[in-house]
């Protein structure tokens, strides 16, 4: 009886990790490796169409930079399509710089790494979460 009710245990155990595991998101990891020095910091936030270029993003991540270059992980991402947008921000002021002119004083760049004239476009910088994690490599 005690090795039954042993069995049973570990069954629902086992079924209930696994229902844990499949409630897990998908882990983005974002590699920016020509950071033009190491002052400041690296600013990522991920998008979805609602919020791309209006706000805060879904989640973001900040890194130090270490030999001109940063990796930041988002962890638990709902499939879906995002963008990623990125910036350094050389003087810690948590926002983007520009020039009298209206061009930016510090670097920024985009997933897929698209570089244009004008503001981003969200349809430019998406990509699919599935059910696979992701490698992503962003270029300032």
């Amino acid at each position: 009886m005690k090795n039954l009710l042993f069995t049973i245990a570990l069954v629902f155990t086992t079924l209930f990790s696994f229902a844990q595991d499949s409630e897990k998101g998908i882990t983005i990891t974002v590699t920016i490796d020509n950071v033009k020095n190491n002052e400041g910091t690296v600013l990522l936030s991920l998008h979805t169409s609602e919020t791309f270029m209006k706000g805060k993003g879904v989640m973001s991540g900040e890194s130090k930079i270490e030999n001109n270059k940063v990796v930041i992980t988002f962890d638990n991402v709902k499939p879906g399509e995002y963008a990623i947008l990125a910036l350094h921000d050389e003087n810690n002021n948590k926002n983007m710089d520009y020039e009298t002119n209206g061009m930016p004083k510090e670097d920024y760049g985009m997933s897929n790494n698209v570089m244009s004239f004008g503001p981003p476009q969200y349809d430019d910088a998406k990509f699919k979460v599935e059910n696979e994690d992701i490698d992503l490599n962003i270029r300032f």
